[in-house]
């Protein structure tokens, strides 16, 4: 593990002539309450998150590479999630869509239309093949990330039934599967499952919004979309040089995530490697597994309870971070020290469950976000994570850690999950390929 690893997906210098601009969006400015993740405590931290630097940075993050960007990038503050039925039969209309989004999403992550002059100019009585409304904000940052879900190569959750409508049943990671059923949750297929994801980050809520209607515009015919999800405030650092941030519970989460520099780390954790699939799967070799999960925090609940009960729950000090019993976010939490001959970070909390030393050393890539979307019939919020993670084998990583929170972590107690999928993440582009071509061809 090298502490100067370069950023596998580092924002690409700024190109004379590029509709970009240095400097951050007005709108990131906006809105953009810190956050966190609930999985609190997997990971390895190899330094101290430094604050940000004041020194403007470019807006564009390279669109092709060795890894899609939106993985190890630095996470960005906005988030338009969303997740597609394949409501066509015919490959060659999927293959042909998935071309034209390959170049809109190149143009979109350099700041540009959809196609040339296509917000306006393409004529008074033609609809513009560019809904506009991102015109002049520049790049912020925005990443793009494609995934696959169990349901394009055949039976799955949301339809045990379903053929193998594209010819490549045979070309299915063996880690593609669907989650399990977990305790104390409350999936709602609607929220849940799909054929194809495309997850937009950037630190301009337009930005991300804009890509997400655009890709889905074009795919009218070919993929409907079957839900999507808006967030704000990152639930992580991805980086070294980013801080910790507060999840809607109030206590700073996602101090021991990976890291893009745990290069050695991500190599074990996240990147699938060519002894994981057979020949006929390979197309996944150097990509990742996403799952995503809408968790529900029972807000009004929490914040009824005394700030002791908190702090036993998660397992750090709400002030500083710390684990119970020290002083620094950066500690290492001490599972065997007691006091009155309980132990100081009780059995039952965050920190304890979600450690990978209780976790037989299980790290995942954490990159989720707070959402709220109003408030329900009875006047609470209906607020929380839209938790994202990234892992080489969901089946061996993230299930064991989710069967184990659900049913002893004390924190299950505030929250009601309510959306679940998988999905996955081929490797890069390099140049001239299209998303999807190394799955199809």
């Amino acid at each position: 593990m090298s502490e100067s690893a370069p950023h596998p997906q580092s924002p690409a210098p700024e190109v004379p002539g590029d509709p970009t601009r240095r400097g951050f969006s007005r709108r990131a400015m906006i809105g953009g309450a810190g956050a966190g993740i609930l999985v609190a405590a997997g990971g390895v931290a190899v330094g101290r998150a430094s604050a940000a630097s004041d020194e403007p940075r470019p807006q564009v993050v390279a669109f092709r590479g060795e890894r899609q960007a939106g993985i190890v990038t630095e996470a960005q503050d906005r988030l338009h999630f969303a997740s597609f039925d394949v409501i066509t039969d015919s490959r060659d209309e999927l293959i042909a869509m998935l071309r034209r989004w390959t170049d809109a999403a190149e143009r979109m992550s350099r700041g540009q239309e959809t196609v040339e002059d296509g917000a306006t100019g393409l004529g008074d009585y033609t609809p513009p093949a560019d809904t506009g409304e991102a015109l002049g904000l520049g790049a912020a940052d925005l990443t793009l990330t494609i995934g696959f879900g169990p349901g394009l190569f055949g039976p799955c959750a949301a339809d045990p039934d379903r053929p193998d409508r594209f010819g490549i049943a045979e070309r299915k990671p063996a880690a593609l599967v669907d989650l399990p059923m977990f305790a104390a949750e409350k999936i709602e297929p609607a929220r849940s499952y799909g054929d194809i994801c495309v997850q937009a980050c950037a630190n301009d809520p337009q930005v991300a919004v804009h890509a997400i209607r655009n890709l889905a515009r074009m795919g009218v015919g070919v993929v409907s979309v079957r839900w999507s999800q808006l967030g704000f405030g990152r639930t992580s650092a991805t980086t070294q040089t980013q801080s910790t941030p507060r999840n809607l519970f109030g206590f700073k989460d996602g101090t021991n995530n990976l890291r893009a520099e745990d290069t050695d780390l991500l190599d074990r954790w996240v990147w699938v490697g060519p002894e994981d699939n057979p020949p006929s799967a390979q197309w996944m070799t150097g990509g990742t597994y996403l799952v995503a999960r809408r968790i529900r925090m029972d807000i009004e609940p929490w914040d009824r309870a005394h700030l002791l009960e908190q702090e036993q729950i998660v397992g750090r000090t709400k002030a500083s971070g710390a684990p119970l019993g020290k002083t620094d976010e950066f500690d290492d939490p001490d599972f065997v020290v007691t006091s009155g001959g309980s132990p100081v970070i009780p059995r039952t909390s965050h920190v304890r469950l979600a450690h990978p030393d209780n976790l037989g050393g299980v790290r995942i890539l954490r990159r989720g976000y707070n959402f709220t979307d109003g408030s329900d019939g009875f006047g609470h919020l209906d607020a929380g994570l839209f938790f994202i993670a990234f892992n080489r084998d969901t089946g061996r990583q993230f299930v064991p850690m989710q069967q184990t929170l659900s049913r002893k972590d004390a924190m299950t107690e505030y929250l009601i999950p309510n959306g679940s999928s998988v999905f996955a993440i081929p490797p890069g582009l390099a140049p001239g390929e299209w998303w999807g071509q190394r799955l199809f061809e």
